[in-house]
Parts: structure tokens; sequence; C-alpha cells
């Protein structure tokens, strides 16, 4: 997320906000933060196979939607540092407070690597590192979906150009125009020409947030625990809860409204944030539905995993995704990541993403964005 080495102050947080860009800007070797499009992979070997980027409900290949370049100070293997997150398309997938329709990714990589010159690319279009995309998977043999732009053992059985992650994926490029395309006899681009699979591309900006002195999140979190709801008097014979117990209720709907305008506030100076940064900070949550610390797995390492970014409900509003009905919602997305950023050499690591939706009846979603 930084734009320098240095890491962020604990407590501090970097806001990121979307900006339109020119292509040259988002490609690998520009180390981008970015939304939408296919992803500017930073590895260029062992990326997540098509088994990893599929929907634990649907079983349906995810979509990217934004990375992060995060850098992390101290250790050798991870100056170049950047995390994935992939969602599904699929609006019927969106259960509350349910994360198994999200992937995330981490990739990291030392100075001297296989992949990038050794000094950091110039801001200059003419620089001759920016070289296409396509030639520099190709000079790694990566073949890459002609629809999301990840992993694709499959080709087209016709032109053997195009690449696919999935038969869906084949499905879609054939429909937009490949099956025409690809039998000429001068086709030379099996890119999807409108691809209305991926998500509008923009460049992820950032700056520095302004705090006021408030109360602490961890503050909000001891407030949650105290008012969780008791469980129902068992010697009472109706369906009815006991006075206390409806006390109780009444105090965890108040937190939440209190979580809420929390949140409300925090935001109202940056109503535009798609983004919060902060590693081994605390998140800016949205109603008081928080894990416990054993709700969040340890990295595969055996080290425990930290907050490091969540990505924001204004995010939406750039997806195109506001449909009648059933659409893609969240309140917030909570990224953990290896608290040690662990060294898994060219691999991309699977990490943890916590969903947080709105209270369905217990706030107003009053959020001018």
């Amino acid at each position: 997320m930084a734009e320098t080495k240095n890491d962020t102050s604990f407590g501090s947080v970097e806001l990121g906000f979307v900006e339109q860009t020119e292509a040259w800007l988002v490609q690998s070797c520009q180390f981008p933060s970015k939304v939408g499009g296919k992803p500017a992979w930073l590895s260029m070997s062992d990326l997540p196979n098509p088994d990893d980027l599929l929907c634990n409900k649907c079983r349906q290949p995810v979509v990217f939607l934004l990375q992060i370049y995060a850098p992390f100070n101290g250790k050798p293997f991870t100056f170049h540092r950047s995390l994935f997150v992939f969602i599904c398309k699929n609006p019927q997938c969106y259960a509350v407070n349910d994360n198994r329709c999200f992937k995330v990714f981490r990739s990291q990589l030392a100075r001297k690597n296989d992949f990038y010159p050794y000094d950091p690319p110039k801001n200059n279009k003419s620089d001759g590192r920016n070289t296409d995309e396509k030639e520099t998977m190709q000079s790694y043999n990566i073949k890459l979906c002609s629809v999301c732009g990840c992993l694709a053992p499959k080709s087209c059985s016709q032109c053997h150009m195009a690449r696919y992650c999935s038969r869906e994926h084949q499905l879609i490029h054939w429909k937009a125009g490949h099956k025409q395309q690809c039998s000429k006899k001068d086709f030379s681009d099996p890119s999807v020409p409108e691809n209305t699979f991926l998500f509008p591309e923009y460049l992820i900006v950032t700056e520095l947030e302004e705090l006021t002195p408030e109360k602490s999140a961890s503050e909000v979190n001891d407030e949650t625990q105290q008012y969780l709801p008791t469980e129902k008097n068992s010697s009472d014979d109706c369906d009815c809860v006991n006075e206390k117990d409806l006390e109780a209720f009444a105090k965890h709907e108040s937190l939440d409204i209190k979580v809420f305008t929390k949140f409300k506030e925090r935001i109202s100076n940056e109503p535009d944030q798609i983004l919060r940064y902060c590693k081994g900070g605390s998140p800016l949550w949205v109603c008081d539905k928080i894990p416990s610390k054993v709700e969040i797995p340890n990295c595969d390492c055996g080290a425990e995993r930290v907050f490091e970014f969540q990505i924001m409900p204004q995010l939406l509003n750039h997806l195109n995704v506001d449909h009648i009905g059933a659409s893609i919602d969240w309140g917030t997305l909570v990224i953990y990541t290896c608290k040690d950023s662990c060294d898994q050499g060219n691999r991309y690591t699977a990490e943890f993403l916590w969903k947080q939706d709105f209270s369905s009846d217990d706030v107003i979603f009053a959020i001018e964005y």
C-alpha cells in the first residue's frame, strides 16, 4: 500500500481512493495498487491454480477485485509484497457475514529476484521496463486466461491461442465473439473486446488519515463482548424471553447503533475512501458482529494473523454491481495476514478475510457515499 519503503506507523491509517488510470501504470512492473481489470501478478511463478480460485459456495470462478502493494520492512524476502483479493460475481452467494465467496492471496519477493530489476521503475511511460504485460508473461511461459487473467491450463481447440482457466470462461469468450474471430486467417489477438466479466479498472492512490481524539476500536470490542445477549431462561415454559434477557437484547441493539454511528463519523471527513490500511492496527467496524481471536485462523506457518487492511462499502459504487433484488454487497471486508509475513518462496499464500455486514434491522444504513 505504501508507495515508499517505510512501514505505516502503528495506529496511523492510510486511506485508499480510486482514480482513472493509464494501462501502463497498472502493469506488474510498476508494482501497482489497483481495483478491477486483470490482476497484475507479482511473482511470475506458482500462481494460484484454477481450483484455488473457485467460490466455496457455487464453485464458479471468482473475479479479481483489487490488489495492494504493501512492502514489509525488516525482512529481505518482503522487499516486494502484494495482496490480491478475489470475489464471486454471483449475488446469491452473498449471505450475511459469510466469507466463503472471497479469496485473498499474498505474494512477496526479495529485491534481487528473477522477475524485476534491482532498481525501482521510473514513473515514465517510455521507460524500457514498461513492456507489454503479454510479452512479460510469454517470457516466463505463463499462460493466462483470456477472460480473467488467471492461470489458464486450457486452450481453444481451434486456434490454440486463446487460453482459459475454466470451461465457464471459454463459454464467455466464445459468446463475446471469439467464435467468429478465431477462424479468420489473420487472427492474432485472443483478448475479449468488451470484457464485462471484469470490474472497471482504477488506480488506488493513498493519503494518511487525519485522526481526531476518540475512543479506540479495542474499547468498542470490549463493550461488544459485554453486551452479548444471555441465553433464554430454561425454566420458563413459554417461548418468551425474560425481562433480564430483554434488557440484554436492548443493550445489544444499542451497541449496534453505537458502532455504526462511530463508523459514519470516522469516515465523514473522507467519504470517498474505498480502503483503510493499518497493519497491526484495528479495523473500523460497521456493527458489533466482531470476530473473536479463535475465529481468525493462524497462518499455515503457525503464526497468528493480524489485521492489515479493510475494503469499504464505498467501493461498490465503482463496480457496476447494482441490481434490483439480490446484489453483491458488504458492510466491510477485513483482511488478516500472517503477522510475520512468512517466507513461502514464490508461492501465492492464502490469507483470511472476514466479511461483516450491516445489521439487518437494528441500524439505518444512511451513508452518503
